[in-house]
């Protein structure tokens, strides 16, 4: 068994796979004297200063070890070969919808345009259930807080967001739900609505009806008639787009499940599909290595923008912009944030930036997306379901049961928390630290992301747990 794995030629620590001499799993190790001010290598990067003399065999982290990043930073475009192998398109059976898109799931959502009947969109959802029949799996309500007392561009994310998820190819049947009086109504939703069926949305202003109850589950019923008909039918997975997350990630993520993922991504792209990386401040201190992989010069300016409007938001709020790893990030082995992002970035592959997103953006280009949006949890994966994605490839290393309006695949970066939250965990990307190749387990990676897109629930649709979440940006009035 492999007691330690040094990362890159150039490193100066190693991960400890067992602990040992008082170095926990997961924690870095010195492979040989670092003197106080001496740069800390890991991926073969600078992911910090020592901050005293470490012995070789010692302990690196939070008490020798500090962040080497500043608030404002310059950029320089020195574009790097990413070659990505073509490969031949597998297929999965999916919903083709009117417009070409395609859905692996065949569900009724429910989307309420203020938080002031998100409650009744849950009981008209929860109602419902009952009539199901034919493909459809589910009726969905997705409950908000917010659609109004917002101003300017954060009200019209809102409604962006709404306006997204209802021409979704996941949902065969839409029911936007209104209030009647509130800024983002249904009228300015359907105004951002640019390709829907018409045939698979409703409308519905609670203030209009007599009973919305009733009018509601009138209309729910109505569209699961239709979407009831749907057939899945084998498509190339060319068609799949699939959002790249991680979250309560540890020293084992950026070895395991981190680069697993990397050779998925990779791995479809080869095929003609597509996937999106998000979570912009987890990018801070990787950021160089995602803009010399931009495919041209108007995309690295955009990957600038991409950085420095996050910073940008940071600062204006008085919050320092490298205020990270987070409490279980430290304890399961995460240092800094170069360390933080130089292995949460390894879900991107090798592949070259095709175009980067404006949060709420649908993705329009083939291959790898970098999308604007935060490192939380929930408001990051559903904005890369706003953003397109029908799966979200989630990794973990302390685990979590949460999902956002698309299938969330959770893939431990540790065999032990697989065996421990199996009612959590969809993927052990675990073996990848031992004998199991990174190929090997990317291979894997995408026969079972292949399963899921053809019908099979991951771990948290089974538990009947979906949600979203809207990126506030702006005061509340």
């Amino acid at each position: 068994m492999k007691q330690q794995i040094i990362i890159h030629e150039k490193d100066n620590v190693a991960v400890r796979l067992v602990e040992e001499n008082g170095v926990p799993a997961g924690h870095k190790a010195a492979l040989r004297p670092i003197a106080k001010g001496e740069a800390v290598i890991k991926y073969g990067h600078r992911i910090g200063y020592a901050t005293q003399d470490i012995a070789a065999g010692e302990w690196v982290h939070t008490h020798n070890l500090r962040t080497a990043l500043s608030e404002s930073a310059e950029y320089t475009y020195t574009p790097v070969s990413c070659p990505v192998e073509a490969k031949a398109p597998r297929t999965f059976r999916g919903f083709v919808r009117k417009n070409g898109r395609v859905g692996v799931r065949n569900e009724i959502w429910i989307l309420p345009t203020v938080g002031c009947v998100s409650r009744v969109a849950e009981n008209i959802a929860r109602a419902a259930r009952q009539h199901l029949r034919g493909s459809v799996g589910n009726v969905l309500a997705f409950p908000h807080p917010y659609g109004c007392s917002q101003l300017g561009e954060d009200q019209d994310n809102t409604r962006k967001v709404l306006a997204a998820l209802a021409c979704h190819p996941n949902a065969g049947g839409v029911l936007v739900l209104g209030l009647g009086c509130e800024n983002s109504g249904v009228n300015e939703v359907k105004a951002f609505m640019h390709d829907y069926d018409e045939q698979r949305v409703r409308f519905l202003v609670c203030q209009d009806a007599e009973d919305e109850m009733a009018e509601g589950l009138r209309l729910v019923e109505e569209l699961i008639d239709r979407a009831a008909q749907d057939a899945r039918t084998e498509v190339s997975a060319a068609h799949l787009i699939v959002g790249l997350k991680c979250g309560g990630s540890d020293g084992f993520s950026g070895l395991t499940a981190n680069p697993v993922i990397g050779g998925f991504s990779d791995a479809l792209i080869g095929m003609g599909g597509t996937t999106i990386l998000t979570e912009v401040p987890e990018m801070f201190g990787a950021e160089d290595i995602l803009m010399d992989r931009c495919r041209d010069e108007a995309t690295f300016a955009k990957t600038v923008d991409l950085i420095n409007d996050f910073k940008d938001y940071f600062t204006a709020a008085g919050q320092p912009v490298y205020e990270n790893p987070s409490p279980g990030n430290k304890a399961g082995g995460i240092t800094t944030l170069e360390d933080k992002s130089l292995g949460c970035t390894q879900k991107s592959g090798s592949a070259s930036v095709a175009d980067v997103l404006s949060y709420a953006q649908r993705v329009t280009c083939r291959g790898l997306n970098l999308l604007s949006a935060p490192g939380n949890d929930l408001v990051a994966s559903t904005a890369l379901a706003v953003s397109g994605a029908q799966i979200v490839l989630f990794s973990t290393g302390r685990g979590t049961p949460f999902a956002c309006p698309v299938p969330t695949m959770k893939i431990s970066s540790n065999t032990p928390l697989a065996a421990k939250k199996d009612n959590w965990i969809d993927f052990d990307a675990g073996p990848a630290a031992q004998d199991a190749s990174l190929q090997d387990m990317a291979e894997r990676l995408m026969d079972a992301v292949l399963a899921i897109a053809d019908g099979r629930y991951v771990k948290s649709e089974e538990a009947g747990l979906q949600d979203m979440a809207i990126f506030k940006t702006g005061v509340t009035l």
